[in-house]
């Protein structure tokens, strides 16, 4: 009997904690099982690793099994998830997928137009925008961004606004070890403990960080002449749309441009590193294949139709990682203009 996405999801629920416990998992999320190199029409659980590594070199507990209730697994090798952050022109007025960013950072992507309050705002990620957290509400936006030669204040285009901030793990870099010091805390109670005679034993373990649904920020520009209310090489938005499984999406971004691919896993949970060991777990998120690279932060997503899919924030040299629009639109309390 075909297994539906629904029992996929009840699954995938159940048992995402301990795969993630398993060593070079970086995502977990549903998608088409290969075989032989192609893609199927059979679903499961996919499970993405830093690097694919023989089942010689793997404990029984470390392997990712074949089958978990009888739904197939997968997995895919895609290289540790980064934030997508990189190195283009000014433009006047400037439209979707043209380089912007905080003045403290490099540079990404200006997403799309989107409306708030009657009032326009440039919708890219916090970590372009709001500098990973560290920003303060009303710091000037670039365009171009710093790295490309945005300079304050004649490059200012416009003022953050507002930005949903990111729960970075407790010890900045993911995975289930505990802290140093809670080890050596253990140690030390343990060892006093055996000297007294009791079979207590303590073991230390690190408190799961919150987990996220979006990286997202929002900026006012400073003058509405000053942007343009389409996206470009692919026009204007038509409304928005969910996210599914096997949809062929676009993207337009300051790094690789225009850029297409499909929606290969959703539901998928993902560790994304920001450097400085700092690392962020997301859920509920949307993943492609290979169509961005540093800089593309920030795109925005959409359906061949040009309805706004999702607003694409990290990646790896095999994957591309988007924020459903639906949380990043609820979360912001924003819709298409």
């Amino acid at each position: 009997m075909e297994t539906s996405l629904k029992d996929v999801r009840s699954v995938l629920a159940e048992v995402r904690d301990e795969l993630f416990s398993k060593p070079n998992v970086v995502a977990t999320g549903i998608g088409y099982k290969i075989t032989g190199g192609r893609q199927t029409k059979e679903l499961a659980i996919i499970c993405s690793v830093e690097t694919k590594q023989s089942a010689k070199r793997l404990t029984t507990k470390e392997l990712i099994p074949a089958r978990i209730q009888n739904i197939p697994t997968d997995v895919y090798p895609t290289g540790i998830i980064h934030a997508l952050q990189a190195p283009t022109g000014r433009f006047r007025p400037a439209p979707g997928g043209v380089s912007i960013g905080h003045i403290y950072i490099t540079a990404g992507t200006l997403g799309c137009l989107v409306k708030k309050n009657d009032k326009l705002f440039i919708l890219s990620n916090n970590h372009v925008l709001a500098n990973s957290n560290d920003a303060d509400i009303g710091d000037a936006i670039l365009q171009p961004g710093p790295y490309d030669g945005g300079r304050f204040p004649q490059d200012q285009i416009a003022k953050l606004s507002e930005f949903i901030p990111i729960e970075f793990s407790g010890d900045g870099g993911g995975g289930t070890n505990p802290c140093p010091f809670g080890r050596s805390a253990a140690a030390i109670l343990n060892l006093l403990a055996s000297i007294v005679g009791s079979k207590t034993r303590l073991r230390p373990a690190r408190i799961k960080a919150k987990e996220n649904l979006v990286d997202c920020a929002i900026a006012e520009p400073l003058s509405q002449s000053d942007v343009k209310n389409e996206i470009l090489q692919i026009g204007t938005l038509s409304g928005t749309a969910e996210g599914t499984l096997g949809m062929q999406i676009k993207k337009s971004g300051r790094t690789t441009g225009l850029t297409s691919g499909s929606i290969l896993q959703i539901d998928v949970t993902v560790d994304v590193s920001y450097g400085s060991n700092k690392t962020a777990t997301f859920v509920d998120q949307l993943m492609a294949g290979e169509m961005s690279q540093g800089g593309d932060s920030g795109s925005a997503v959409v359906s061949e139709a040009n309805q706004l899919v999702g607003l694409l924030f990290a990646g790896s040299s095999t994957s591309t990682i988007i924020n459903r629009i639906q949380n990043v639109f609820q979360a912001l309390q924003v819709t298409v203009p």
